[in-house]
């Protein structure tokens, strides 16, 4: 028990790679250095190069935008005139005809900060109201959530650019950061299940790479806003989701703050990594379905169905031959619907079978076994929709709080 209790211990602390709670040793060198959390966030994205990288000098003074438009009159004029229009700006349809509501910057893949102008860099208020209306799209149910990702997730790229040339990194540009990491969680579960956009998947490789270089920009602002020994409101729940995204991963270990340590979020975290490094499934999804969060359950989908499938492995493998395992109780422990529990079971390679009053059966020892092939399927999880309702809830107790 104790070999066990150490070893997870161990998994936790190497799972909290990347981006963490600095030393004061270390950040009071970082400060004499001059180095500005713009730069940070900055350099990182260059460090996460890929072919949307943003590529603006660090080094370059941060600049005040004057931009009070969602959209810089200029882009705006050259954009109606190049017929570059998203379907969410045009006016009552028309290609080449948008307004001041409707136009949202667009994210600029290689900029010059040289020759940025004030005009075209929009201001710390109407950022936060392009965010606002950014996120009320995502109710849309007049397109495809695949179409209102694309648009979401570009603008939402260009308002962290604007945000980082002005060097803005006080809590309203945290709250925003924190929004924006919202999205990319909830967009990583949805996304996972869009099978009806062919490029689904390098869709849901970028959101998930700007969910990272997200966190890891989040996270040099915290560091950078921090007050003594205090800790941003939701620190804890954001610096939690780095682990969860990386249950599976080695990486190397940082220091956190003792009241991140010691946060609900943290320990939920703790627990969960413990069980699924142990292979203790049974908990692993009990807990899950009791203490989780929805953004929580987000980032662990595909662990959950990584975890699934094993577990059905080793029962079809370590089971009696002339003892077939209940479906009913199968898919209670693993938090499914017994229909979702049987297609599993078929997709890798199971039959099962049926007795005589209807109930069904895993038949064990079947030779047939192999991973589902071209990926998961959407399969349920008992308590989801709990989860989704109390997410709701706590988004409305918040915006009437900063209402």
């Amino acid at each position: 028990m104790n070999t066990s209790r150490r070893k997870s211990r161990k998994s936790f602390s190497s799972s909290m790679g990347g981006r963490g709670h600095q030393s004061n040793a270390s950040e009071e060198a970082e400060s004499s250095k001059g180095v500005s959390i713009r730069g940070r966030i900055l350099e990182d994205e260059d460090r996460h190069q890929s072919i949307e990288s943003i590529h603006v000098s660090s080094t370059f003074p941060s600049i005040v935008g004057t931009c009070t438009l969602m959209c810089p009159a200029r882009e705006r004029v050259q954009r109606e005139r190049l017929r570059d229009l998203s379907v969410f700006e045009r006016l009552n349809g028309h290609l080449g005809k948008t307004s001041p509501s409707l136009a949202v910057k667009k994210f600029c893949r290689t900029i010059s900060t040289m020759r940025v102008q004030e005009s075209d860099v929009r201001t710390l208020p109407v950022l936060k109201e392009t965010l606002h209306y950014l996120l009320n799209l995502l109710d849309s149910s007049e397109q495809p959530f695949e179409v209102v990702h694309d648009f979401v997730f570009d603008r939402t790229r260009s308002i962290r650019q604007d945000l980082s040339m002005q060097n803005i990194v006080n809590d309203e540009a945290i709250h925003m950061y924190e929004e924006m990491v919202k999205f990319y969680i909830v967009s990583h579960h949805k996304l996972l299940w869009s099978n009806c956009n062919p490029n689904i998947s390098s869709m849901h490789y970028l959101n998930l790479e700007q969910l990272r270089k997200s966190l890891s920009s989040l996270y040099d602002m915290y560091d950078a806003n921090r007050k003594s020994s205090s800790i941003s409101k939701n620190e804890a729940e954001f610096r939690s989701f780095y682990v969860l995204l990386h249950l599976s991963s080695n990486s190397q270990s940082v220091r956190l703050a003792s009241p991140i340590l010691k946060s609900k979020e943290m320990c939920f975290t703790r627990k969960v990594l413990r069980f699924f490094r142990l292979g203790n499934y049974k908990c692993f999804f009990a807990t899950i379905a009791t203490e989780s969060s929805y953004l929580q359950y987000c980032l662990m989908e595909p662990y959950i169905n990584e975890l699934r499938i094993l577990v059905v492995s080793y029962i079809n493998y370590g089971g009696y031959a002339h003892s077939p395992y209940p479906l009913a109780q199968l898919s209670k422990l693993l938090r499914m619907k017994e229909s979702d529990m049987e297609s599993l079971c078929n997709a890798c390679g199971l039959e099962t079978s049926i007795d005589k009053v209807g109930n069904k059966f895993l038949p064990t020892k079947q030779a047939t076994f192999h991973p589902p092939k071209g990926g998961f399927q959407n399969y349920s999880f008992l308590g989801l929709e709990k989860l989704q309702r109390h997410t709701r809830d706590e988004d409305c107790i918040t915006t009437n709080q900063a209402s």
